[in-house]
């Protein structure tokens, strides 16, 4: 029927509409575990030398021309390239991994047969402090080592006979990794079966004299939360305060584990018409304050450049309240004391002897002197508002021509047993 194809039109159309509008609020940027970023270069650290060396590869070196394999950080939202090093940023939810990809058979290495990881039995490592040790460093060997944010190192973490485990194109997870510095190495040494005998009628081949080399893949990086804002709590209740928030028992500061955010907290007091600066100075996590005044928390995080402010009045003296709560000025609150007003527990003002119009008009003067804040359009709240109006005309259709149709289709014909007549229901209505 016609009012069935309408309504099958307007569904389609409403579906397209909801499609259309459902990706416009999927967030266009790419998911942190998403990201990768690649780190080390291998260089000739010479042999039997504690991988200490730093030599350029060349052409007559048996590694020249292909890479043993490649390490990649991933789990961050963003990072800083910095020199040679780089700093991973990241936020709620990440997880900041470190992976090693093999892309060499370490017993045919370049496709070359006479390539091979050979087994360090006398391996160490000279800058990073590991000691030749009875199983030796074995086919390939890694080290991880943290720094804190107090600049404290932490134990070397070492994988001995690393290469052994992974297999060629395999993608293995070295570890994950919080905020700090980080170092990483891999240590290893490469066979190079270039002089051979035998081989011929009942002779086998044997390797004489084959030559080694020492490499080694080094590389630092640092891991930072990205985030620029101090969590600050209500020193009596445990609550969270927001912005320009009034604590009358003090505030503590919560740096939720960021160690590398810089914090500076300044307290003020009110004195007649002017602010009084009382202290200035750093502030550190779990900093508790409860001395009356003005706050304002000053953050940078140093690794993005951005920065956040927040204001915290403590106390519970009225002139505060007044300031705080309700945006009058200094000079306001000085004139309407002076002329007897009552300042009321919420920070408002009321003016004694005076009609309600009065003390309104202070209102919107109050108003009309402190800062405004502007409020912007939040589009995805705009776009998940039409997705919810085209849904609702969707079901007020249907249920209207349900209605509407149904009982016309039900009521149409009308039989009669025996003679098998058929009345329509229009002329049967007509007819009434």
């Amino acid at each position: 029927m016609p009012t069935s194809r309408l309504v099958r039109a307007f569904e389609a159309f409403a579906s397209l509409v909801l499609a259309v509008l459902l990706l416009l609020t999927i967030p266009s940027m790419a998911l942190a575990d998403e990201q990768s970023f690649a780190l080390g270069s291998v260089v000739n650290a010479g042999l039997d030398t504690g991988y200490s060396e730093s030599n350029e590869i060349k052409e007559s070196d048996p590694h020249f021309g292909w890479q043993l394999g490649s390490f990649n950080v991933k789990g961050f939202t963003s990072v800083q390239r910095g020199g040679e090093s780089a700093t991973f940023l990241k936020t709620v939810g990440d997880k900041v991994s470190l992976e090693f990809e093999l892309s060499q058979d370490i017993n045919r290495l370049n496709g070359n047969p006479l390539l091979t990881i050979a087994n360090d039995e006398n391996g160490y490592d000279q800058g990073m402090q590991i000691e030749k040790s009875s199983p030796g460093f074995g086919r390939g060997t890694l080290i991880v080592r943290k720094t804190d944010y107090q600049n404290n190192y932490s134990e070397p973490q070492v994988y001995n006979d690393y290469l052994a485990g992974v297999a060629a194109g395999a993608n293995t997870q070295v570890d994950l990794f919080e905020e700090g510095d980080y170092e990483v190495v891999l240590d290893y040494e490469i066979k190079n079966d270039v002089h051979k005998v035998g081989g011929f009628l009942f002779v086998p081949e044997a390797s004489i004299f084959p030559d080694y080399s020492n490499y080694t893949i080094r590389f630092k990086f640092s891991v930072r939360n990205g985030n620029t804002m101090p969590f600050l709590f209500d020193a009596q209740s445990g609550s969270e305060l927001t912005n320009e928030s009034v604590a009358p028992d003090g505030f503590v500061i919560d740096l939720a584990r960021s160690r590398y955010l810089n914090v500076n907290v300044k307290r003020e007091v009110l004195t007649g018409k002017s602010f009084d600066v009382r202290s200035n100075a750093p502030a550190k996590d779990g900093d508790r304050y409860t001395d009356e005044g003005i706050y304002t928390i000053f953050t940078e995080n140093t690794s993005t450049g951005q920065t956040t402010e927040k204001t915290i009045y403590v106390g519970s003296d009225p002139s505060l309240k007044a300031y705080a709560a309700a945006g009058y000025s200094t000079t306001q609150i000085e004139e309407a004391v002076n002329q007897g007003a009552a300042i009321n527990d919420d920070g408002s003002i009321t003016r004694r002897n005076q009609t309600d119009s009065s003390e309104q008009a202070l209102s919107s003067d109050s108003s009309s002197a402190s800062t405004a804040k502007s409020a912007g359009f939040n589009m995805p709240l705009l776009l998940l508002s039409a997705v919810l109006i085209v849904l609702a005309v969707i079901i007020l259709v249907k249920r209207r021509f349900a209605r509407t149709v149904t009982p016309f289709e039900s009521q149409s014909t009308i039989s009669i047993e025996g003679d098998s007549a058929r009345f329509d229901a229009d002329n049967d209505k007509d007819d009434k």
